[in-house]
């Protein structure tokens, strides 16, 4: 049990290590190159090619579609109305009064600290 637990950690270790080399590596070569940075988008698939049109199919001749007579809709009987009872009236209570906030206008005004000269 102890050996496959190294061998997770080493192969941990082995992992992270060469990912950093790599990234050393990367770096290095991104600054020695000269070449502008503008690839294109896809650069690995080839430019799209022009699909060839549909072939065309002729078309089956359409019968005429037959009528369908509708019959006439016999009216609805007509039922007495019947008288509906009143609504009752209830009560709306009134809202209650509420207070009203005092004007703060006829607080005084502080009083003035000039000092005549």
């Amino acid at each position: 049990m102890a050996s496959g637990k190294s061998f997770i950690a080493t192969l941990f270790l082995v992992v992270v290590l060469s990912s950093m080399s790599l990234r050393v590596k990367g770096r290095h070569i991104l600054q020695t190159t000269t070449q502008p940075n503008n690839f294109p988008l896809l650069p690995h698939f080839p430019p799209l090619l022009p699909l060839p049109p549909l072939p065309t199919y002729p078309r089956l001749p359409q019968p005429p579609m037959p009528t369908i007579p509708i019959p006439k809709m016999t009216p609805l009987p007509s039922y007495p109305r019947l008288p509906q009872p009143p609504m009752p009236t209830i009560p709306i209570p009134k809202m209650p009064h509420l207070p009203s906030i005092p004007n703060p206008s006829f607080f005084s005004p502080p009083p003035s600290t000039s000092s005549s000269p």
